[in-house]
C-alpha cells in the first residue's frame, strides 16, 4: 500500500509499505492491506512505517489527522521527524526552557503553550531514549 506522510512545509516520507502503526487519539493503531477507509485524529507520537525486507521506520509526529482511502494512506503532519534526527540534548534544552516559561508565564495563554510544548518534547525524548535502548546490543555476561 502507499504511505504518504506530509507537512505544510513538505513531503515528509512517500513509500509504498506493508503497514503503518499510528498514535490516535483513541489508542494505537495498526493499518495493513485494504484496510477499512479511516479518517481520525492522531495525537503527539510514534509513528512505525513496516516495510518488506527492511527494518522499520520510525519518525516522530507532533499530531494531525490519517485517512485511509483503499490502499493509500496519508498522514497531514502539524510536524513530523525521523528518530534517529533528533537531538536529544537539544530536546531536554527545550523542555528547559518550557519549564521557565511556565514559571515566568504572564497569562493562560502562556501558560497553555509552555505546557503544549513541554508535552510534545517530553514524548519526543521518550520516543528517543526507547529507540536508543532498543539498538543496543545485548550486553554479555
Amino acid at each position: 500500500m502507499k504511505l504518504e506522510i506530509v507537512s505544510a512545509e513538505k513531503n515528509i516520507y512517500s513509500d509504498d509499505v506493508r503497514g503503518v502503526v499510528a498514535p490516535s487519539i483513541e489508542g494505537e493503531i495498526a493499518i495493513l492491506d485494504n484496510h477499512a477507509p479511516l479518517l481520525t485524529s492522531l495525537q503527539p507520537g510514534e509513528v512505525r512505517i513496516i516495510q518488506d525486507g527492511s527494518e522499520d521506520t520510525y519518525l516522530y509526529l507532533s499530531g494531525g489527522f490519517i485517512e485511509v482511502l483503499g490502499n493509500h494512506v496519508t498522514i497531514l503532519a502539524d510536524a513530523a521527524e525521523r528518530v534517529e534526527e533528533i537531538d536529544e540534548a537539544k530536546v531536554q534544552e527545550a523542555i528547559k526552557q518550557a519549564e521557565e516559561e511556565i514559571s515566568n508565564s504572564q497569562s493562560d495563554i502562556d501558560l497553555a503553550n509552555a505546557v503544549a510544548s513541554i508535552r510534545r518534547d517530553q514524548v519526543r525524548l521518550k520516543i528517543v531514549q526507547k529507540r536508543r535502548s532498543s539498538n543496543r546490543p545485548p550486553s554479555v555476561s
